[in-house]
């Protein structure tokens, strides 16, 4: 429950998102006025200005920061954007670490008419930081889409690409993994023979189709199941995940679709 929260699925919207902006403008605001009490060190109403924006700054900072972590957490241990992802989270800690350091060193020295160089210099590396990090955010966004549509499936997301091609018997079937692992509503991501597949579970039974939409390749396999049908996360292409026809636009193109079977307790794929 706390983590479909931060997840911002009970209002229909990540929140991460959206609360990033918050640290990355009260922080930039703070560099702002601490530059402007350096060039007018004869006044501390800038310098004070500052402690008390960085301190909102930190505070946003921190939620951001816990949204960040949960949605970090969905993301597959295979994905290529998890690399980045552990860049993103290092470099926006360790820019809230010196933040956070600036602010105790600031609460001490509240009365100074001006900034001193060091506290400016310590914001200016900061926001340097969360510079580089937000432009890192953005290529898993833009580039990778990571977290896009998330925020609308109610249960868990595939933590890895199963390879089960070397487990391909004579016949064409392959185990993937125990019927309880893949509960109603769920589903896998399966590498068979070459082929990167979506299995999903519904009504007791399994399917089986290609992971990416044929409209711009989003993961079908992070999308929502409903009435036997999985909407893409990206664009919300819609198609029936018995027959792989679509059901509903932008894609045109229908799935391909692949055999799959419960048999003594576990899932097979052919």
């Amino acid at each position: 429950m706390f983590k479909a929260l931060l997840q911002g699925k009970p209002f229909s919207h990540p929140l991460h998102p959206a609360l990033v902006h918050f640290p990355i403008g009260l922080f930039v605001l703070s560099l702002i006025l601490d530059i402007a009490s350096y060039l007018e060190i004869t006044s501390n109403d800038l310098y004070g200005a500052s402690l008390y924006v960085m301190a909102f700054g930190l505070a946003m900072g921190v939620l951001a920061a816990l949204t960040g972590l949960v949605d970090r957490s969905d993301i597959r241990l295979d994905h290529p954007a998890r690399k980045t992802s552990t860049i993103h989270m290092l470099l926006n800690l360790s820019a809230l670490g010196l933040f956070s350091i600036n602010f105790v060193l600031r609460l001490g020295q509240r009365a100074l008419a001006g900034i001193p160089l060091a506290y400016l210099l310590l914001s200016l590396v900061g926001v340097g930081i969360i510079l580089v990090s937000g432009y890192l955010g953005g290529t898993m966004v833009y580039d990778n889409g990571i977290g896009v549509g998330r925020h609308r499936r109610d249960t868990r997301l595939p933590k890895k690409t199963i390879d089960v091609s070397f487990l391909v018997r004579h016949d064409g079937w392959a185990v993937v993994c125990d019927e309880n692992e893949l509960k109603d509503g769920e589903t896998l991501r399966v590498k068979c023979d070459g082929n990167i597949i979506a299995l999903a579970k519904q009504g007791g039974k399994v399917y089986a189709f290609q992971d990416f939409c044929t409209h711009r390749y989003g993961p079908l396999s992070e999308g929502k199941l409903e009435d036997h049908q999985v909407i893409c996360p990206w664009h919300r292409s819609c198609f029936d995940i018995r027959t792989g026809k679509v059901v509903e636009g932008p894609a045109k193109v229908d799935l391909n679709t692949y055999s799959a079977m419960i048999r003594g307790g576990k899932i097979f794929v052919k």
